[in-house]
């Protein structure tokens, strides 16, 4: 699984998510990897009929009905929504709307990644068998210096947390992947996939860059 979240960046603003969407559409279909986009939640519309899975960047534990504001799961799956990011490090929630929230998708049979910043975490959240745990030192994030090189084993460590539960959770990597290198070393340590955001948003050359990516997880 390659997951781009888009974030609130101005790269993606308007109808570039548009020509956005259409590139990862041929870079996944070229090298057969499965590519999901995290657009800004008020651009979900634009791109829901995609042949890529859609992902909110963030959902809450509200209900379907007078809930100004709120991102609703039931409402996402209606709009042909696949699943979500839950307790991403720019936006944390508590433990109790984690449970409930990894739950929720569940029930709908739409994708969760819980996104954690260390082991102790994914230890504790693999529990509630989520579809994905990615893993992102938040010191990291958006630093252009890759987990995978910073900190190797804080991934195997993971990996291997994630395989002592036995559920059928698997483990995604983030934080400063720039690289086709940095994909392949997180894949070596245990990794199933990534979580990249500015890396990619941010290239000049977007076609290049997914490729590049996409390549090494192949």
């Amino acid at each position: 699984m390659f997951v781009i979240n888009c974030k609130n960046y101005d790269e993606i603003s308007g109808d570039k998510i548009i020509k956005f969407v259409k590139t990862v559409e041929k870079v996944s279909k070229k090298y057969k990897v499965k590519i999901a986009i995290a657009p800004p939640q008020h651009l979900i519309g634009l791109v829901s009929n995609s042949s890529i899975p859609i992902l909110a960047q963030h959902i809450d534990d509200s209900k379907v009905g007078s809930t100004t504001g709120f991102i609703i799961p039931e409402l996402l799956k209606k709009s042909k929504v696949n699943g979500s990011l839950i307790n991403h490090s720019e936006h944390r929630i508590s433990s109790k709307e984690i449970q409930k929230l990894v739950l929720k998708l569940k029930e709908l049979k739409m994708i969760s990644i819980l996104c954690v910043k260390n082991v102790a975490e994914v230890k504790k959240y693999v529990k509630l068998n989520p579809d994905y745990i990615a893993i992102e030192p938040p010191e990291l994030i958006g630093s252009g210096k890759a987990v995978s090189k910073e900190k190797p084993e804080l991934i195997a460590k993971a990996s291997a947390a994630v395989k002592n539960s036995k559920n059928k959770t698997k483990l995604l990597c983030g934080a400063g992947i720039v690289s086709g290198e940095d994909v392949s070393k997180a894949s070596e340590l245990g990794s199933k996939g990534i979580l990249v955001a500015s890396g990619i948003i941010k290239a000049k050359n977007w076609d290049k860059v997914i490729s590049e990516f996409a390549k090494a997880l192949v």
